[in-house]
């Protein structure tokens, strides 16, 4: 019954005007921020150690409205997925013409930051694509996300095996893949490397995936505007990734702190990027 009440809420927030989703979503994050001491602790942890380490204004409540509007920018994008294409401005897409044009597919690097969710449909407007996505393990919230998810010429797949073969299939294709570079591998997984200057486990997949046939590697945001206004969507192409696999993670990391700081009130702040996964090795010690 929980389930369903929260599905309805959910439901209801995607079918708002875009501006009234982002306001309520701007909400809820303030609100989740005031009511629960470990959202609260875990954020300003991470939020105010990247501006004091480069020296940015803080912004506090801005960035806590803005994790609620990234939350309700991807409900709105899911129920909406014509008119959310149509409140993108996209920038330089002449990068990811070029990048295809080689003939090994692109592997593309999308941070939780704005509205990720639309970069997938706005690449599925041209190239077909396969996302590496971690399923929520609560099942009626798996739901809704695959529900929204669900777009012509995308398929995305589980972290899990199955899930990178799939994308391996797809770059011998010559396809688009997209993996979320700033979640936490499973233990095994990953390396540790600096992440804003802390030891952050890290996926060196994209490397690996990258190196079989000299894939482009493109790090993509999509900022969001004003207000009700949409998002502006940029790539970079990145350098090619090192085969060492601590190497290429670092320069991961370091082309992902690039992106952050553009939009820094965008990003997931209250996520725990340092967290010690099971089965993983111990962090390096200062």
């Amino acid at each position: 019954m929980k389930s369903l009440f929260l599905k309805l809420i959910l439901n209801g927030i995607g079918a708002l005007p875009l501006a009234g989703a982002q306001a309520i979503g701007a909400f809820l994050g303030v609100f989740a921020y005031l009511v629960s001491s470990h959202y609260r602790t875990l954020f300003r942890e991470n939020y105010l150690a990247v501006t004091r380490r480069h020296r940015l204004p803080v912004k506090l409540w801005s960035a806590a409205a803005g994790s609620g509007m990234l939350f309700a920018d991807s409900l709105w994008a899911w129920k909406n997925p014509k008119k959310s294409l149509d409140l993108v401005e996209v920038l330089n897409f002449d990068i990811v013409v070029s990048a295809f044009n080689e003939g090994h597919g692109l592997l593309m690097l999308t941070p939780h930051l704005g509205c990720f969710e639309v970069i997938p449909r706005v690449i599925a407007q041209h190239y077909p694509a396969t996302i590496l996505y971690r399923p929520s393990r609560q099942h009626w919230l798996n739901e809704i996300v695959e529900a929204g998810r669900h777009y012509p010429n995308l398929d995305f797949v589980p972290t899990n095996l199955h899930g990178v073969r799939q994308m391996t299939r797809a770059l011998n294709r010559k396809e688009a893949i997209g993996i979320l570079p700033d979640q936490v591998p499973s233990g095994k997984e990953g390396v540790w490397v600096p992440f804003f200057g802390r030891p952050a486990y890290t996926t060196p997949l994209p490397a690996r995936l990258a190196n079989r046939n000299q894939t482009p590697v493109l790090m993509f945001t999509a900022k969001r505007k004003s207000l009700g206004r949409g998002w502006l969507m940029e790539m970079t192409r990145l350098a090619p990734l090192s085969e060492d696999a601590v190497l290429a993670a670092t320069e991961i990391n370091q082309a992902l702190e690039q992106a952050i700081l553009k939009a820094p009130e965008q990003f997931i702040w209250a996520y725990n990027r340092y967290k010690h996964p099971t089965d993983a090795e111990l962090p390096p010690k200062d």
